[in-house]
């Protein structure tokens, strides 16, 4: 009985709530008997319930007794089957929660060894971190032609590698290279873009996205995803045959005249946020031409919504647009993140409805009650146009994009429309005042969140860490308009990505969580704390994304390096014989657990973002020039806001 209790006390206490999304992803019969269990305790319940409204006795007791003695024998095994059932399953959780908490306890004391409790900063400018990956410092660079230096192969094929053809786990111990000049990164970046686009070609073309163990694919709009979102990639790396694939599918097979609904701000970004992109690198007509035509067939979800709030999905052929089907909302994200491209439209079109039709919505939210000190609700409602009351304010999933338009949107046009100023630095006051916090005990600066508007919490997603580096980049434009705010600005964004940085270097495997929460408790001696249910890794480039704007702004090799470790991780825990895997476990060497699935922006950001980190050219896509979007995909500065 003393067991059966500790299991239970375990079970009701534990912190670790049930995510439906974690079991389905276990194919095993311990995860299966997890999910029966819910079910269980309420059908448990449900029974309990029905005894006490309908036997009228004082004592619990006599209840059970009297309705044992009423119930049928097949209500009886019934009973005695769901109380067995509820029983194990008690010890299943409590068990699973133990292994668990023994996981991370090694994960974290496999970092205490390799990094001796000693935390890197912003000082540690000419040593690489390897905290698990065993990387040696670089030596000084030296990108001479005709160096008499040591010239190493760093280019890691498919073959190089031993992969378990069943889980897709990297088996064989000789990983990514140990030291590299810029020029070998970029190519060992190259090498990256053609596994990935290899495995794609293979096994996936013309579908939206890679399963690179199970070598099959997944289409959400059936448009190809992966080849639009890697096109401009592919021709900045210089790809010339990869890129050429790409441009004949486009120009022979690719067709927006489909019955699909696609969601109006994942389709705006990918979609014609590469074409824009593509017309303006090659003055290609082709892409100009796809441009409007995919900008036409979103243009419904603005104009037919009956508020200035856009619907969230539309139907590319018919113009039927929507709210979500899972409910009334739409991210703050959503609606406020289709700007940069449909303006973009106009300019090159000259035809101003594009741009008057999402100026409509940026007017109405600029204006909208609700925000607190510039800081906005994740969800709002497109037929009333107002914020859910309550929501929770962010910069994580639903409302991070927003943010980072607003200084984007002053950007593009030459800093021309004061208003995406004033609201970025209201935000930005807002941000600090109530979201950003230090850790215990090395102090790191994160980016928490307010719980319905209200509750602080020290949670902070992956998606935050573009924060860092859009902060960089306000900071160098704003050095001679607002100097103490742009120096401020700098160090917060600085701060914000050493974090980041942390929330890779903490982990076994060098890379980040997809969510991480902060200590707050000072018996507690580790900064991150990184929960089972939040381990995956999805491929993200917000981090890289920063270290970029970073190395461009600064000039330190710090942030190279850090981008550095990030990418021979990807290639020691993520590439499979298919192409690249996102993975749900960053805390367990022996299994990641490989999610079987290479997403699109993988290629056209992640990518994008460490060839650029590598590059010594700052002409390649200069920030004075270009403003990329949300996608990575590059559009260029205008000296007005004039069509």
């Amino acid at each position: 009985m003393n067991i059966l209790f500790n299991c239970i006390l375990k079970f009701c206490t534990s912190k670790k709530p049930f995510q439906f999304q974690f079991f389905f992803q276990n194919k095993n019969i311990m995860d299966s008997m997890l999910l029966l269990s819910p079910a269980i305790i309420i059908l448990f319940v449900y029974f309990l319930t029905y005894c006490v409204h309908n036997i009228a006795v004082p004592r619990m007791d006599w209840m059970i007794y009297i309705t044992w003695k009423r119930a049928t024998r097949c209500q009886k095994n019934l009973i005695v089957l769901v109380l067995c059932l509820t029983v194990i399953s008690i010890f299943v959780y409590s068990s699973q929660i133990s292994k668990l908490e023994k996981e991370e306890a090694e994960g974290l004391d496999f970092v205490r060894k390799k990094k001796g409790d000693q935390h890197k900063g912003p000082s540690d400018e000419n040593v690489m971190v390897a905290v698990d990956l065993d990387i040696a410092p670089d030596p000084p660079q030296n990108n001479k032609v005709g160096s008499k230096e040591k010239n190493v192969d760093h280019n890691i094929r498919a073959n190089d590698l031993l992969v378990d053809a069943v889980h897709g786990r990297v088996v064989s111990e000789e990983a990514a290279p140990v030291q590299a000049s810029m020029s070998e990164r970029q190519e060992f970046v190259r090498g990256m873009m053609r596994h990935a686009w290899s495995g794609y070609k293979k096994y996936a073309w013309g579908h939206d996205h890679l399963h690179p163990i199970t070598h099959k694919f997944d289409n959400w709009f059936g448009l190809g995803l992966t080849i639009l979102d890697a096109l401009d990639t592919l021709y900045i790396m210089d790809l010339k045959e990869e890129y050429q694939e790409a441009r004949e599918f486009v120009a022979n097979k690719l067709t927006f005249d489909k019955d699909i609904d696609v969601n109006l701000f994942e389709c705006t970004i990918r979609v014609l946020g590469s074409m824009l992109s593509m017309y303006h690198l090659t003055n290609d007509k082709l892409y100009l031409d796809k441009a409007v035509d995919i900008g036409d067939r979103l243009l419904p979800a603005l104009t037919k919504s009956p508020s200035p709030v856009p619907y969230s999905d539309v139907n590319l052929r018919t113009g039927n647009a929507h709210a979500p089907k899972w409910g009334p909302d739409s991210s703050v994200s959503e609606v406020t993140t289709i700007q940069l491209e449909f303006r973009d439209l106009s300019f090159i079109t000259g035809d101003s409805k594009y741009k008057d039709a999402v100026d409509r919505v940026s007017k109405h939210v600029h204006d909208l009650a609700g925000k607190k000190d510039g800081l906005i609700p994740m969800w709002i409602n497109a037929r009333t146009g107002n914020f859910r009351p309550s929501a929770t304010l962010t910069v994580g999933a639903r409302a991070d994009s927003y943010y980072e338009y607003l200084i984007k949107l002053w950007v593009q046009t030459g800093g021309t429309e004061s208003v995406y100023l004033d609201d970025y630095l209201e935000a930005v006051r807002g941000i600090e005042k109530h979201l950003i916090g230090l850790s215990i005990p090395n102090h790191f600066t994160y980016v928490g969140e307010l719980l319905n508007g209200v509750n602080p919490s020290a949670k902070m997603d992956h998606l935050v860490c573009f924060l860092g580096g859009s902060l960089a980049l306000g900071s160098r434009l704003l050095e001679k308009k607002l100097p103490e705010v742009s120096k401020h600005h700098m160090d917060l964004g600085t701060a914000i990505t050493k974090t980041c940085h942390e929330m890779y270097a903490s982990t076994p495997t060098g890379l980040s969580p997809e969510i991480t929460y902060f200590n707050l408790n000072e018996a507690v001696k580790e900064d991150v704390i990184v929960k089972p249910l939040d381990r995956h890794n999805l491929l993200r480039p917000e981090t890289i994304e920063s270290y970029f704007y970073f190395w461009r702004l600064t000039n330190s090799s710090m942030y190279r390096d850090w981008g550095w470790n990030a990418a021979q991780a990807f290639e020691k825990y993520c590439k499979v014989e298919g192409g690249y895997t996102s993975i749900k476990n960053v805390m367990d060497l022996r299994n990641t657990k490989p999610m079987d699935k290479m997403e699109s922006f993988f290629l056209g950001e992640t990518l994008k973002y460490l060839y650029l980190l590598f590059s010594d050219d700052h002409k390649l896509l200069p920030l004075d020039k270009w403003v990329f979007n949300t996608e990575a995909h590059p559009l260029p500065i205008r000296s007005s806001s004039r069509i």
